[in-house]
């Protein structure tokens, strides 16, 4: 007996659907993905339960590590050149074309005037590196205002009523640190400000 020949079939898979999920998925994450920026320190926040969102255009970030040190950061390099340009006035420094360009790529500044001019001769790439263990002065001035009180008037001069204050703290941050970051801006009548948490989970 013969034997029976069994006919081959091949095996097609629409593949289309599976093309347009990806697709979806991969529109979705680009507009809903923020990135995360290189800041100057890493800061571990503290946990709480409050889930009021920064704003994320038109604030000024101040960055407090855990040693006390503060940095700034603009969320636009327009904001960030505008203030600049008033402290290099206010404190007579002078930058070339290179230094003011490396000064719209920083994001975060954290040295005092002294320190500007050789912070902002600095690649980007390694600025966080010569900054980490300096910060903006909190110190007044011959009884007058700080460095960091100059760059948030400044700030405020050039971005108008509508910006907004975020201060980002270590979890390990002393309250006495904050207290005095506090007490700056109070000084000046900056008495709304964002205090930048994690959301404490149920297990926390």
């Amino acid at each position: 007996m013969g034997k029976i020949k069994i006919q081959k079939k091949d095996v097609w898979i629409d593949m289309t659907p599976m093309s347009d999920v990806m697709t979806l998925l991969l529109c979705f994450f680009m507009l809903t993905s923020t990135f995360v920026k290189n800041e100057a320190v890493k800061v571990q926040t503290p946990a709480s339960i409050s889930e009021i969102k920064v704003p994320e255009t038109n604030v000024l970030t101040v960055i407090i590590d855990n040693d006390g040190k503060v940095f700034l950061g603009w969320d636009s390099p327009d904001y960030a050149q505008a203030a600049l340009d008033q402290m290099t006035d206010q404190w007579g420094v002078s930058l070339t074309p290179k230094q003011i360009e490396n000064a719209r790529k920083a994001t975060n500044i954290g040295v005092s005037m002294n320190d500007l001019s050789e912070f902002l001769m600095v690649e980007s790439n390694v600025q966080n590196v010569y900054q980490k263990d300096k910060g903006v002065p909190t110190d007044s001035i011959d009884g007058g205002m700080s460095e960091f009180q100059q760059w948030v008037m400044f700030s405020r001069d050039n971005n108008g009523a509508d910006m907004k204050i975020a201060l980002k703290g270590d979890e390990k941050t002393s309250y006495k640190v904050m207290k005095k970051v506090m007490s700056e801006l109070q000084d000046m009548n900056e008495n709304r400000y964002y205090l930048i948490t994690t959301l404490k989970t149920t297990g926390d």
